[in-house]
């Protein structure tokens, strides 16, 4: 057991109170998935290897930073206490002293967590004071983004994970995916993952190769829900007739195969999700598209529309399905807006051509709990719009992240120098407008947790307002 008190370290302490009790509070840190959901998005870590949960002499080794140049981090958990307390200290890292206090505590209002942080920076007493105050800072904004995520997990698992399921997924390695997947666990529901390698032994992994129509249906478990978001990612560069190609028949056989294999079981899952995109729309100046609205006449539209009809065969099986038209998924750990971040380190464009072009966006954190509202929601079924309620210009899209992150807004992007460095994909991704509607998923009881673009990027970037509130 560590010592209370560890000599000449700092205290950090963080409350929280969560509409649960100690004991369920307790057993959500216990599930698989805890570490990774709890991770902050705006800092590069990832989970190298893990065994066991938080019970002690668990451990865990992360990577902070890009590739193998990370620095390490070596964790173990010294001390559990069922429901009441768990502790975890760094072994070895960056951190001269590092050891983590959890504390739950059942109050009148739910379930209390205090966390008790004592470090040590490396040099410290060396170190200029404001060194310290930007620690103090980055944990002030650590422990509100993971309040603000456990607060939301919490009240969604509530809804959405009232009995385990057993899910399979595809696509899990992808940006949505590797978030996806913490989320499905933490809510204590079992994950089978579509893989294209050998799959690994007690790992819930089936192979499959939709390029070459295989799947190893001896191998595919009884399942309750499919959640397919397999395809080609569509880049951001110019795009050459063999690209357009991989794109459109990724997206395609993956769809039809699992599909197919799906209305062929013989204990069919209850429900198929298949991915889209709000592409489908086409380019469509200011108007509210629903899910009622045709598709457009572009490559991508064309795209959406095939990839929709794939999904066919599961829904003449009787099963429930629903094509989930993805908006732009906003990130750093991935896609438009970890582009946009790296791109912008002088500063943030003040618009894409004329910047009038309206952005479908979506946080991260809303896009994968839509998507288990959609698994577990009996009301929902067709196409459903994954966006957030409130579309924003791409002018206002780029002035956002301007103030949020500090940065000061450089001239524009002309549309003519767009099209003539990335053409088509261009005129389709970059200056394409379109403004969907959240109404079929409001209307069905989901409940955002990023409603405003400027709550999303501050929660995501750890950029908290002194006087912000999402609600």
């Amino acid at each position: 057991m560590p010592p209370s008190n560890p000599a000449d370290s700092r205290l950090f302490t963080h409350r929280a109170v969560f509409p649960v009790s100690a004991a369920e509070l307790y057993a959500w840190h216990a599930r698989p998935g805890a570490l990774q959901r709890l991770l902050p998005p705006w800092q590069h870590i990832e989970v190298v290897e893990s065994s066991g949960g938080i019970e002690a002499g668990a451990r865990v080794v992360l990577r902070l930073g890009f590739g193998p140049l990370g620095l390490p981090y070596h964790g173990r958990h010294v001390e559990a206490v069922p429901q009441r307390m768990f502790c975890d200290v760094q072994e070895r890292g960056p951190f001269a002293l590092w050891q983590h206090r959890h504390i739950f505590t059942d109050t009148p209002q739910g379930a209390a967590l205090d966390d008790h942080v004592h470090y040590r920076l490396p040099g410290q007493d060396l170190l200029p004071g404001f060194i310290d105050r930007l620690a103090r800072q980055g944990l002030d904004a650590l422990f509100a983004r993971r309040s603000e995520v456990l607060h939301h997990d919490l009240l969604l698992h509530r809804r959405c994970s009232t009995r385990p399921l057993r899910f399979l997924v595809s696509g899990a390695s992808g940006v949505l995916g590797r978030d996806l997947l913490p989320l499905l666990a933490t809510g204590g529901h079992q994950v089978h993952i579509l893989v294209r390698r050998k799959p690994r032994h007690g790992a819930n992994e089936i192979f499959w190769d939709p390029q070459n129509g295989q799947l190893a249906i001896d191998n595919l478990p009884e399942v309750d829900a499919v959640i397919h978001l397999a395809g080609e990612y569509i880049g951001l560069s110019r795009w050459s007739d063999e690209k357009k190609r991989a794109v459109l028949d990724s997206r395609v056989r993956g769809t039809t195969l699992l599909a197919t294999a799906m209305a062929r079981t013989e204990r069919k899952p209850a429900v198929f999700l298949s991915a889209s995109a709000v592409g489908y729309y086409g380019d469509r100046g200011e108007t509210l598209l629903s899910e009622e609205s045709p598709p457009g006449s572009d490559f991508i539209s064309e795209v959406c529309r095939q990839w929709e009809e794939a999904a066919g065969a599961a829904r003449q099986a009787g099963i429930r399905t629903v094509l989930l038209r993805l908006g732009v998924g906003l990130t750093p750990r991935g896609g438009a807006l970890q582009r946009l971040l790296a791109a912008s380190r002088c500063g943030v464009f003040s618009r894409h051509g004329s910047g009038n072009q309206y952005i479908s966006w979506i946080s991260a954190d809303d896009m994968i709990s839509a998507i288990l509202h959609a698994a577990t929601c009996p009301a929902l079924e067709g196409p459903v719009n994954i966006v957030a309620p409130q579309p924003v210009s791409n002018r206002e899209l780029l002035a956002t992240v301007a103030k949020v992150t500090g940065r000061p807004l450089l001239c524009p992007l002309p549309a003519t120098l767009l099209r003539i460095l990335y053409g088509q994909m261009a005129s389709e991704i970059l200056l394409s407008s379109c403004r969907g509607a959240a109404d079929k998923l409001l209307a069905t009881g989901f409940r955002f947790r990023h409603p405003s673009l400027e709550g999303a990027l501050r929660s995501l970037l750890g950029r908290p307002a002194r006087q912000h509130q999402d609600r």
